[in-house]
C-alpha cells in the first residue's frame, strides 16, 4: 500500500509539471479588442453602445482551445452610447449602479468545439452582485503572428442576456403599451488574444 501511494504521488507530481509546461496563457489585446451591445427602443429601434475599458485572459493546454478558462472584467463606467446623458442614467441605480457594483465579470465554466470555427462557451456572469449562468455562440477567426513576432488568436462571442435577471429594471411604457427599453440585451465581444511571452 505504501508503495502505490508513492507512485501515486510521483504520478501527480508528473501531471502536475506536466501541465506547468504546457498551459498557455492569452491576454487580451485591449487596442484590438471591443465589447458592444444593443437594446431594443421604443420597440422599433435599437440603441447600440460599448464599454471602453475591460480585460481578461484565457488560460488553455490544447491549440484547439477546447479546454480553455477565461476570466473577463468589465469596468461599468466606461459605458459609453454617445450620450452624456444616458450614459449617467444607465450609471445609477436604475440600472447598473455604478458606484456600488463597478464591475462586471464572467468566468467560464466550459468552452467546447460544435463544429469548424464554431465553439460554445459556457459561463457565470455577475452584474450588480447576481451571477446567472450564460451561453455565448463563438466563432474562432484562426492564429497569426503579427509584424513584430507576437502570436495572436481572434475571437467573436455573441450572446443575449436579460437584464432584469440581474436587477436593470428601470422602465416605461410607450403610448401603444410597449416597453420603452427592451429587456433582452445582445452582446458582441470581438477579442484579440495575445500569447504570453
Amino acid at each position: 500500500m505504501k508503495k502505490l501511494c508513492t507512485l501515486l504521488l510521483v504520478a501527480f507530481a508528473f501531471t502536475s509539471v506536466s501541465f506547468a509546461q504546457t498551459a498557455k496563457t492569452w491576454n487580451v489585446d485591449k487596442m484590438h479588442s471591443g465589447l458592444k451591445f444593443s437594446v431594443s427602443h421604443l420597440v422599433i429601434s435599437e440603441v447600440d453602445g460599448s464599454f471602453k475599458i475591460f480585460d481578461g485572459n484565457m488560460v488553455t493546454t490544447k491549440d484547439d482551445f477546447s479546454d480553455a478558462k477565461i476570466n473577463f472584467t468589465v469596468d461599468v463606467n466606461s459605458i459609453n452610447t454617445d450620450n452624456e446623458s444616458r450614459d449617467g442614467h444607465l450609471k445609477s441605480d436604475d440600472f447598473f449602479n455604478a458606484e456600488k457594483f463597478p464591475k462586471m465579470t464572467f468566468v467560464s465554466t466550459s468552452f467546447k468545439k460544435k463544429s469548424g470555427a464554431m465553439y460554445e462557451l459556457v459561463g457565470n456572469l455577475t452584474i450588480r452582485d447576481v451571477t446567472k449562468k450564460v451561453t455565448f455562440a463563438v466563432k474562432y477567426g484562426g492564429t497569426t503572428k503579427d509584424p513584430y513576432g507576437n502570436t495572436k488568436a481572434g475571437f467573436k462571442a455573441t450572446g443575449t442576456i436579460n437584464r432584469l435577471e440581474y436587477g436593470l429594471k428601470w422602465n416605461t411604457l410607450t403610448e401603444a403599451g410597449g416597453s420603452v427599453v427592451g429587456s433582452d440585451i445582445d452582446f458582441t465581444v470581438n477579442l484579440e488574444m495575445a500569447l504570453a511571452k
